[in-house]
């Protein structure tokens, strides 16, 4: 009897699905079992072309062969998992295989990895979908419950081709472009460009700023004290002399309470995780980058079981989870969470009404915990701290309002206005479990106190005992962070310059799904580095920037593009019109470099020759250290000067470096500390403290890992090409 071929996306769900549905005999590259046979991808089997594969003529990079326009869009089997492709092939065609059930990542690019593989391996036969939120037992049987026909997976599966097309037209054009004008390792995107101009106009901001001193007035009363605005409402004082001259009329007088009023605040708990806000969340509270979060979300989903799809854009739920909450609950009644858990239950608390919208979930519903207790002994640092905070946003739903008693008074003294803000707390509510709230940052007003105001009746009299002039400066605004970075990505519209159009920016940079890699790449090819939490663009980003086309720059064009994409998924736009529009934009940006009078330099260049092409060295500041690359994108030579480690400094415990080669390696700090490498880990071994052989094996394997991997073909494209081309 012909067998259901399940398609999954990575082995470890592959064996999780073949467990569940009984697939237990072992085979090359599969697992079988009465009903089905469960294989699986690596990620991407399937991958576009490289441009050598259109012909001979493309092997050498020039103007000539630009634009690259291909009529069709040629898909090649990635070299490294090939002998995979030809396992799933070998199945996807057997006799014995009747039809295929596609169970990888429910969602846009997890479509692309199976629909890719299929249309390679020349299959036709019937296809169903498993759409699933979380990999447990119980999500699994159900999924397979209500498997989805295919063809409803179509429009999905274009729109994904249709991003993957046009960012190869884009992306490989105007990189060609790039390095052939300017002779340089170059690249340019419709994402990764704007996020980098973003950060290139910040650092202009701040270098641009000029700080200017301004005073504030504060009248002192016996237990609170009020600020001094004027007319239009403003605080701040430009002349010093302005300030001692209305502090001398107002010291010692009477002042009249002109205004009183209170008004009673209710601030819900925060909604549900999406993954950029947990991103967000997880640097900000441990530094934790996003790429970072995003593997140990896919970890604690895939193999832990305990949260759901990381991937979503939606912090809210449907209504059918509802019935499911307190099952969750108690599976997340674990170590510091269990009191709050068992409360939530005893209580018989209910989840906060705003929570649960179905109009608001795309393809999948906000971060929860999943349904299966969580193996917490088993977990790594990071996973408890990842799923703490995702339990923690779910508990504190179950919670109400907090509440406190606002009272503005406005107080008056000879004509002028001095205004005061307290604050009574009525009920702590959500806030009393000390969850973290990104929502809940908006700053103070000037005026704002965390205290309670003594009883103010409009019309009394209130004398002054005192004044207090404030000297401050005016602050230029802050760099970015990996958090305040992703919030920019997601909501770029104050990026975008024409009033008219910042309706049209509805999707962000990318996707949640996308933005750790781009932010990745950015750091990868050298266009920004990081100091200490602080994002600063490289030299060679800037110039990027200055040289790069105008329209490649705007967030707008990536709106755009994603707000097209997400018609096509919906059935209300056709693939066809919107790689016509790309390739007739990609023309133009070819155009444009190949015009431009804007030149580029190199500024970072060393006096050591490169061992194999004998051309200068580049000396650039990677994520994880400094490196040596050579400038000459034929050669592709690079080497490790420095390499951050985990070790701390014994003087001021900042993080060490790492520099040389072999037994001359040694450890630097900033603050003058140096000592052999061998020497400080013996030391640490010798003290029983934290450097154990298991972690010395650790670094020493990971330390010429310099370059952030990618699992974007379009990148892993795109770096091929510029390790091949030829000028």
């Amino acid at each position: 009897m012909a067998k259901t071929l399940v398609l999954a996306e990575k082995p470890s769900v592959a064996r999780e699905i073949a467990r569940v549905i009984g697939a237990r005999k072992k085979g090359e590259g599969f697992m079988e079992g009465d009903k089905y046979i469960v294989t699986w991808a690596l990620g991407h089997l399937v991958t576009l072309a490289d441009p050598e594969k259109y012909g001979d003529e493309y092997k050498k990079w020039s103007f000539e062969t630009l634009p690259m326009l291909p009529d069709k869009m040629k898909l090649v089997i990635i070299k490294e998992t090939s002998k995979q492709f030809t396992a799933v092939k070998k199945l996807l065609l057997s006799d014995n295989v009747s039809d295929i059930i596609i169970a990888t990542d429910a969602g846009r690019e997890g479509e692309l990895v199976a629909r890719w593989i299929i249309e390679k391996a020349a299959c036709k036969k019937p296809i169903r979908r498993l759409w699933i939120s979380s990999q447990t037992d119980k999500a699994i049987k159900d999924g397979f419950n209500n498997l989805k026909d295919g063809k409803d997976y179509l429009p999905l599966c274009n729109a994904a081709k249709a991003r993957a097309e046009a960012d190869w037209l884009v992306g490989l054009n105007v990189t060609r472009a790039l390095t052939c004008r300017h002779n340089a390792q170059l690249s340019a995107g419709r994402v990764q460009t704007p996020t980098l101009a973003i950060i290139v106009e910040r650092e202009k901001e701040i270098n641009n700023f000029k700080a200017k001193d301004y005073f504030n007035l504060h009248a002192k009363f016996s237990s609170f004290k009020a600020i001094y605005r004027n007319s239009d409402g403003v605080s701040a004082m430009n002349e010093m002399a302005d300030a001692q001259k209305l502090a001398e009329k107002i010291n010692g007088k009477e002042f009249t309470v002109k205004e009183v009023k209170a008004t009673e605040k209710r601030v819900p708990a925060p909604m549900l995780y999406d993954l950029t806000e947990l991103q967000r969340d997880a640097n900000k509270l441990w530094g934790m980058s996003p790429k970072e979060t995003l593997s140990v979300m896919q970890k604690l989903y895939e193999v832990r079981k305990a949260l759901t799809y990381p991937r979503t854009d939606s912090r809210y739920i449907t209504e059918d989870i509802v019935p499911t909450l307190y099952d969750r609950v108690r599976a997340a009644s674990v170590g510091t969470l269990s009191e709050t858990a068992k409360d939530i239950m005893r209580t018989r608390r209910t989840i906060n009404k705003l929570c649960v919208n179905a109009a608001k979930v795309s393809d999948h519903h906000a971060i929860i915990p999943t349904e299966e207790m969580p193996d917490m002994i088993s977990f790594t640092n990071e996973e408890k701290k990842i799923y703490v905070l995702v339990a923690s946003r779910f508990f504190s739903c179950f919670y109400p309002d907090f509440v406190y008693r606002q009272v503005k008074a406005e107080l008056e003294c000879g004509g002028e206005s001095f205004f005061v803000t307290g604050k009574e707390i009525i009920d702590y509510g959500w806030k009393k479990l000390g969850i973290t709230d990104s929502d809940d940052e908006e700053e103070k007003d000037d005026s704002e106190s965390d205290t309670s105001l003594p009883s103010l009746v409009k019309g009394a009299k209130i004398k002054c005992i005192g004044t207090d002039i404030k000297a401050l400066k005016t602050t230029p605004p802050s760099r970015y962070t990996e958090a305040s970075l992703l919030s920019a990505m997601e909501n770029p519209s104050k990026f975008i310059k024409d009033r008219k159009m910042k309706e049209f920016i509805g999707a962000g940079l990318g996707t949640p799904a996308t933005r750790a890699d781009i932010i990745e790449k950015l750091y990868s090819t050298f266009y920004i580095e990081k100091k200490e939490k602080s994002i600063y663009p490289t030299s060679k980003g800037i110039q990027l920037i200055n040289i790069v086309p105008s329209e490649l720059k705007e967030p707008l064009l990536t709106a755009k593009w994603e707000m097209e994409l997400e018609k096509i998924a919906k059935g209300e736009a056709k693939k066809e019109t919107f790689l016509s529009e790309i390739r007739t934009y990609a023309t133009e940006l070819v155009k444009t470099v190949k015009n431009s009078e804007a030149t580029y330099k190199h500024d970072n260049m060393t006096r050591t020759p490169c061992p194999r092409c004998g051309k200068m060295l580049l000396k650039v500041n990677g994520k994880k250290g400094e490196l040596l690359v050579c400038q000459d994108r034929d050669c592709g030579y690079h080497e490790s000067l420095s390499v951050k480690t985990g070790a701390r400094c014994p003087t001021c415990h900042k993080t060490l470096e790492m520099r040389g080669q072999g037994e001359g390696k040694i450890l630097v700090c900033k603050c003058g500390f140096k000592q052999k490498a061998d020497t400080f880990f013996k030391s640490k071994d010798d003290s029983g403290k934290a450097a154990s052989k298991q972690f010395v094996r650790s670094f020493m394997q990971h330390q010429e890992k310099n370059e952030p991997k990618t699992e974007s073909p379009l990148a892993l494209a795109m770096k091929k090409a510029m390790e091949q081309g030829k000028k």
